[in-house]
């Protein structure tokens, strides 16, 4: 059997359209019938990057409440790792076989999953984008791009970090994974924003973490002697910089160098409190994953949709951590 990992969580109704073609067991009708139907309802899957982390939980349970309001099914398979490029291109690939009517996308890779979501578009199935951009136009390869503005919120940082230290001093960049859009343009925006301040020094900008948080710490304590020159930090996502984090905490740095991240979990929430962490840059994930099945669906009813949405996001910190409209953002 493909030993995918068919993600199983109350907020989301799994089905495993790839039955039949993962020889898993007895098939599901909806699925393996052309155009994915069960009784004229529609199919839709939904493809995280992952299933470790908050954010795709928050992702998928805004996806679950379009689809429980719009009365379609959902389903979702995810590899187990952010970084396995080969299996999220088998998952998109068997959505397809399987005859979905629908399928949303957050691509590991911009360049790597562009050839599988041709195919699907080529095969009949309308595939939207959400979360990080993939090589390709809008309205032939996929049919829409629901996101963060990423390039925007990481200027939103680095303005903050460089706020943060007075305008000047220096700073360490640990970037996330190759081939990742979203943190890519995260860490292009944070430059962008530093390059505005000739007084600001970036010690460390080529570096990636990898797909983990444990891969973030070896990789933050493999550049510590860096760090230590730094008056502050800024990461690209969740795990990067939970990661870092945990390698400043074994170092007795944190807290000592400004820090400032990138998504929200409960750790780093924890950390901003303390004051270990300064800002976090927070999206909208599950907004993301709700405007991401209803465009799909206006898309396939044949009603109007847009091409690009952006998802929004907010710089939280310890003085706004309690407003009402941050919570609601953070979940708490």
């Amino acid at each position: 059997m493909n030993r995918r990992f068919i993600l199983s969580l109350s907020i989301v109704s799994v089905i495993a359209v790839a039955i039949g073609i993962s020889g898993c067991g007895k098939s599901d009708q909806s699925a393996s019938t052309p155009g994915g139907t069960a009784g004229g309802q529609l199919t839709i899957a939904i493809i995280p990057k992952g299933t470790e982390h908050i954010y795709w939980k928050s992702v998928l349970a805004g996806a679950q409440q379009a689809a429980d309001e719009l009365k379609v099914k959902l389903v979702t398979q995810a590899t187990l790792r952010e970084d396995d490029r080969p299996g999220q291109i088998q998952i998109v690939e068997q959505f397809t076989q399987a005859k979905v009517n629908g399928i949303v996308l957050a691509p590991l890779d911009k360049d790597a999953l562009v050839r599988p979501v041709q195919d699907a578009t080529a095969a009949g199935i309308k595939v939207d984008i959400i979360d990080s951009a993939l090589t390709g136009e809008v309205g032939k390869d996929y049919i829409s791009f629901i996101a963060t503005d990423n390039h925007a919120g990481g200027m939103m940082g680095g303005e903050e970090l460089c706020r943060l230290i007075g305008n000047k001093g220096k700073v360490v960049l640990l970037r996330y994974l190759e081939g990742s859009a979203s943190t890519l343009d995260r860490e292009q925006g944070f430059l962008d924003a530093v390059a505005k301040h000739p007084d600001v020094q970036v010690l460390v900008s080529n570096k990636f973490a990898g797909a983990s948080q444990d891969q973030a710490t070896q990789a933050a304590d493999n550049l510590m002697d860096q760090i230590k020159q730094a008056d502050g930090i800024f990461c690209s996502n969740d795990p990067t910089t939970t990661g870092m984090l945990q390698s400043l905490r074994n170092a007795g740095l944190a807290g000592k160098i400004k820090f400032v991240g990138f998504d929200a979990n409960d750790t780093l929430i924890a950390a901003m409190k303390t004051g270990e962490v300064n800002a976090l840059v927070v999206q909208n994930p599950k907004k993301m994953g709700y405007e991401g099945v209803v465009v799909m669906v206006n898309a396939l009813q044949g009603k109007p949709f847009d091409a690009k949405v952006d998802s929004g996001a907010k710089l939280v910190t310890k003085d706004n951590l309690d407003d009402p409209d941050t919570k609601s953002l953070l979940g708490i």
